[in-house]
């Protein structure tokens, strides 16, 4: 059995928080952030002088905390936590003030991690504005939410955004050898089995608090028995008894919501009822399940149902309006709908593609005959000279360019052949081959 002073016993923490790295070269994954040269890495260097704010988006266990801990105790800068969750624009102005008087005094700035900033109002962020834009406090902020929706646009254009990935399943592996072996983790009293190894991975899914947590639940099954090796089934019989739990600040949450989605995305609309019931009965918040079902109605059924949407901003608006219990029902209703409608991606993958062509620089100049001609000098300019106005063509519709030199003939919408787009695909390509003089 384990001694009282090592392994699982005589520890108050759980193994999650005691493996939480110290430095930057402890942390796990994140290659991609923590290269030589990196921001992060100025950051931590207190001679460096750094004091960019950062944005650490990504998903629950990537290590957005233990980045901010470690990058805390590598710069010797004064170090302030704040939770979304509980602070107010009292708080943050406490900070700000207390920043300000500790750089006086001392010349030196603070560093403040704000947990879960896509929680905080447009107030509460303004609140932050004056310290970040004078360099009282270097802010390190933390979300598993995409920021340019929930990151008010001054404080973002003022901090650098970093997106951490999952862990891959070799950086898992290193974790549970690390948590083996440090004396602060299960100080070599376990090994584990290669079964076990495997399923702590697959159970983890790029998690590391989960694969942390999964092995010390995994640890105390053998220890309970007097294993001193880790077997598969002592993993199954702890990630069994987690499963029994919905945490709606932990795993479960997302994990549940996952699985909604994806069997709506599935068209297993009784699937979704049970994972929508076991939210529901949990007490997760409706308006986090309503404005999953828009994004679902837009990115997995799309322009294949166009109603779609519209029963889901129809539920969130109803769920808004009379709340709980009842709001179960038009939920419900939205869920059945979106499970049993035809699906399309198309209108997503083709923002996304969009996007990529964007980002890569394959932009090129707006056609001048599509260039805005409203304006004194517009007209010397050339602008808008040439332009064909729709409506006074046939079927409203003009053989015209509108896309850059440099992207002609691209083609982002690819629509399916399925519920109402398949009405879409044969639509478009006749406004495809009016639109480029081709014959239909």
């Amino acid at each position: 059995m384990v001694s009282s002073n090592k392994g699982i016993r005589g520890y108050t923490a759980p193994l999650a928080v005691r493996m939480r790295p110290r430095t930057l070269d402890e942390i796990s994954g994140q290659h991609q952030l923590l290269k030589k040269g990196s921001p992060l890495r100025a950051l931590a260097d207190s001679e460096a002088g750094s004091s960019v704010s950062v944005i650490l988006w990504g998903p629950p266990g990537t290590g957005k905390t233990s980045i901010a801990h470690a990058l805390a105790a590598s710069s010797g800068r004064k170090f302030v936590e704040l939770s979304a969750v509980t602070a107010g624009v009292k708080d943050v102005r406490t900070v700000m003030e207390q920043a300000q008087a500790h750089r006086e005094l001392y010349g030196s700035g603070t560093l403040l991690f704000l947990d879960e900033i896509h929680r905080f109002t447009k107030a509460q962020q303004d609140a932050l504005l004056p310290g970040v834009e004078n360099g009282w406090v270097t802010l390190i902020a933390a979300t598993t939410e995409n920021p340019s929706f929930s990151v008010i646009s001054p404080l973002l254009s003022r901090s650098l955004l970093l997106r951490l990935n999952l862990l891959t399943d070799a950086d898992l592996s290193d974790l549970l050898d690390k948590a083996l072996r440090a004396q602060h983790g299960l100080a070599e009293e376990f090994s584990l089995t290669s079964e076990a190894r495997s399923a702590l991975i697959s159970f983890a899914s790029g998690d590391a608090r989960r694969a942390l947590t999964s092995l010390e639940a995994a640890a105390h099954a053998a220890d309970a028995q007097g294993a001193k090796s880790i077997s598969g089934q002592h993993v199954e019989s702890a990630i069994d008894r987690a499963l029994l739990r919905y945490d709606r600040q932990g795993d479960e949450h997302y994990d549940v919501i996952s699985a909604f989605i994806k069997s709506i995305r599935g068209s297993d609309a009784d699937a979704a009822i049970h994972y929508l019931a076991r939210m529901i009965e949990a007490g997760e918040d409706p308006r986090f399940i309503a404005r999953r079902l828009v994004i679902s109605a837009a990115e997995d059924i799309g322009l294949a149902s166009p109603h779609a949407l519209e029963v889901a901003v129809a539920a969130a608006d109803a769920v808004a309006l009379i709340g709980m219990p009842e709001g179960r029902i038009p939920l419900a209703e939205a869920t059945i709908f979106l499970a049993m409608a035809p699906k399309s991606n198309a209108a997503y993958n083709a923002i996304n593609l969009a996007i990529e062509d964007v980002r890569a620089g394959k932009i090129g100049q707006v056609p001048i005959h599509l260039r805005d001609g409203g304006y004194p000098g517009a007209a010397r300019l050339g602008h808008g000279k040439g332009y064909k106005y729709a409506h006074n063509e046939p079927h409203a519709v003009a053989h015209q360019q509108y896309l850059p030199d440099e992207l002609v003939g691209t083609e982002y919408y690819a629509p399916t052949t399925n519920g109402h787009e398949a009405d879409f695909a044969d639509r478009l390509a006749k406004l495809r081959a009016i639109i480029r003089g081709e014959s239909l």
